[in-house]
């Protein structure tokens, strides 16, 4: 590969760069310091290290602390907008900063009072006058951190309790007036330090910041060289090289586009250059980055605050998620390898190939931390602290190696990327917290709920599809977690209530809000690829629609059964899990025209209905029976077995009737 898989190394430095300042050197030593602290705080307290001699530090403290030192730090990261100055720190970005940083340890100091006080309906004059300061410090952060979208929904929905008396029916609730409103958004546990900033200071900061190290200590020309030496030189191997390397880096790093930009540079030329075209390429590229973000044992930071929200072991929705995740890659494995088949198209030459052995002696120390840290996640289950050991380990591990070794500038490079994804963070999921604290202070969030079952008519499939749809919609406009954290509020006890699996529907709601990311018009990871490929994003979008349909499909085969989430008795789950990879097959080779074993299915009228059949025997055999529907699983596979045997049969008839002498 001519060392190309190697050039993913700098991306995240490249990354960095392009969306963050350039710092002066007093600013960088700062954000240093702060990423520091946090860190050690989060293991004071995950540890009970006993830092704070004589002095017990309450939940609710360590967590102002944290917004406290992180928080604030998209102010000095982040410019203000396009045109904001990139090379420096404006006066009233630093302003922000500081009084960010006055805001949160103002309350994290008084948080033994507002606890005995009851400061959320009774804080006195100057709590209230700080969160008003605090209110509008955390929107401006957000808008940073989320873009313009989630900054518009949370500030209107954060001062819903205003308006709450004055709304219709179905949306009213029980009005507060602006101080109780304010007081309860930051001395409250439901708002600013609800869920979303709990399931940060306890679980995420750590996968975070393991993350970031991974990519910094050279993990993504790892991956990419050991899926260039497992399939580069087999049929379309290139693209089938994306579906892994890029599964394993956005398992870690969470993000669609950051794993666009760290794979993406690497497959898609190498796709280009094998004969695919430029918005297939493209599409690939998308739908194996955003699939990356659902695939465990990481999967990102939505995961681990689904696992706050659902109150089970964040090792229960990894190992929920597996099946789906796996059954999403096989669809668009099964459709590469019918898209380089039908065009001939080879893998590339062995010998510009990376070798597995010697890809294996470079990077061993990468599958070993992987295993470390699923033995911590899958058996000891110790989900809060495992990524901070892995991250040792790795550390430790990283600098016998010559290669990619951290010196102290690397380093420095290093600490500000992790301060940059917990900084963002943090003000993205204590702003979205906002959303909580409102419909949590008028009660909102029951009856909306109810509201939303009545207007289903009391039909759970019809409130299925309007879960879907407000998935996407979400999705299109909200980061993934944000999306995420306002359904499970708001939809996540309806579908619940009528009978679906807790674990289900929470899956159902993350999937449907990745949508977005490889669906027009937004298509962000496509749209993304797109300039890598140099594509139209359109084509790209409207490729990364087709080559990525599984999901479109898979979350309503696992919330209908919860036997393709691992859910009840071994034999159950191996006849739905066998069925469902089945009608994927069937699916996937129906969408790309290429049957394998048989070959086109293009081939005029008759093809175009042997691919029709194909797809309805496909969706025949996924669906699973029992659960909420009435019909078998056993019928469902018979008819889908039919359909399918049907489409072959006309397929092979219609060849035999073109190979006939005229």
């Amino acid at each position: 590969m001519s060392g190309a898989p190697n050039d993913a190394g700098g991306a995240p430095e490249a990354a960095v760069e392009q969306r963050y300042r350039k710092l002066p050197r007093a600013w960088r030593a700062l954000l240093i310091v702060v990423t520091l602290a946090s860190i050690l705080l989060a293991l004071n307290q995950l540890l009970n290290l006993g830092f704070f001699v004589g002095k017990v530090l309450l939940g609710t403290a360590y967590l102002y602390w944290l917004c406290a030192l992180l928080t604030g730090s998209v102010f000095i990261l982040v410019p203000a907008n396009k045109r904001a100055r990139r090379d420096g720190v404006p006066w009233y970005d630093a302003a922000l900063y500081f009084a960010t940083v006055a805001v949160f340890a103002y309350y994290a100091l008084h948080a033994h009072r507002i606890l005995t006080e009851g400061w959320e309906f009774a804080a006195p004059k100057t709590a209230i006058w700080v969160a008003y300061a605090g209110w509008l410090l955390l929107l401006e952060a957000t808008r940073r951190a989320g873009g313009t979208a989630v900054f518009a929904v949370v500030a209107a929905v954060s001062l819903y309790p205003v308006y709450a008396g004055h709304m219709p029916g179905p949306i009213a609730g029980l009005p507060q007036d602006l101080p109780i409103t304010a007081a309860y958004h930051f001395a409250s546990s439901e708002s600013v330090l609800g869920i979303p900033t709990r399931a940060f200071g306890e679980l995420v900061i750590g996968f975070v910041m393991f993350g970031a190290v991974l990519q910094y200590t050279g993990a993504a020309p790892f991956f990419n060289n050991l899926a260039f030496a497992l399939f580069g030189s087999v049929r379309g191997g290139p693209a089938k090289v994306s579906i892994f390397a890029s599964g394993l880096m956005g398992s870690v790093s969470g993000s669609v586009v950051s794993n666009v930009l760290t794979t993406g540079v690497v497959t898609i030329p190498a796709m280009k250059r094998t004969g695919f075209s430029p918005p297939y390429a493209g599409g690939v590229e998308a739908c194996a980055s955003t699939g990356g973000v659902l695939m465990p044992p990481v999967m990102g930071a939505t995961a681990f605050v689904m696992a706050s929200f659902l109150g089970v072991p964040y090792a229960q929705v990894a190992l929920a998620a597996l099946v789906p995740s796996i059954l999403f890659y096989f669809g668009l494995f099964v459709q590469i390898d019918g898209y380089a088949a039908r065009r001939g198209l080879k893998g590339l030459p062995r010998a510009e190939l990376p070798s597995v052995g010697r890809t294996f002696i470079e990077g061993w120390q990468y599958v070993f931390v992987f295993l470390f840290l699923i033995w911590m996640l899958m058996v000891l289950q110790r989900e809060a602290i495992a990524p901070f050991y892995a991250t040792a380990l790795l550390l430790v591990i990283n600098q016998f190696s010559r290669r990619h070794r951290l010196d102290w500038k690397r380093l420095g490079l290093l600490v500000e990327g992790i301060c940059g994804a917990l900084g963002e963070l943090s003000a993205l999921l204590a702003g979205v917290g906002l959303i909580i604290g409102s419909l949590s202070v008028t009660g909102l969030a029951g009856t909306l709920a109810n509201d939303l079952v009545h207007l289903a008519g009391d039909n759970i499939y019809v409130l299925l599809v309007m879960g879907a749809i407000t998935s996407f919609i979400f999705g299109m406009g909200m980061t993934v977690t944000a999306c995420y954290i306002f359904l499970a509020i708001v939809l996540a006890p309806p579908l619940v209530a009528a009978g679906f699996d807790p674990v289900a529907v929470h899956l159902f709601m993350l999937y449907w809000g990745m949508v977005s990311f490889i669906t027009p018009p937004v298509a962000l990871g496509a749209f993304v690829a797109a300039g890598i490929a140099r594509a139209r994003p359109m084509e790209v979008g409207l490729h990364s629609v087709r080559l990525g349909s599984a999901m479109y499909f898979v979350p309503f085969f696992f919330v209908l059964n919860p036997s393709l989430i691992l859910r009840g008795a071994p034999w159950e789950i191996a006849i739905v899990v066998t069925t469902a990879a089945l009608g994927i097959w069937l699916i996937a080779s129906a969408l790309e025209g290429y049957l394998l074993g048989l070959g086109r299915l293009d081939r005029g009228i008759a093809g175009a209905i042997a691919r029709l059949l194909l797809f309805a025997g496909g969706m025949a055999m996924a669906l699973p029976g029992g659960g909420g529907l009435e019909l078998s699983h056993l019928g469902l596979s018979i008819l889908g077995a039919s359909l399918a045997g049907s489409a072959v049969l006309l397929a092979w008839f219609a060849r035999s009737a073109d190979a006939r002498p005229v």
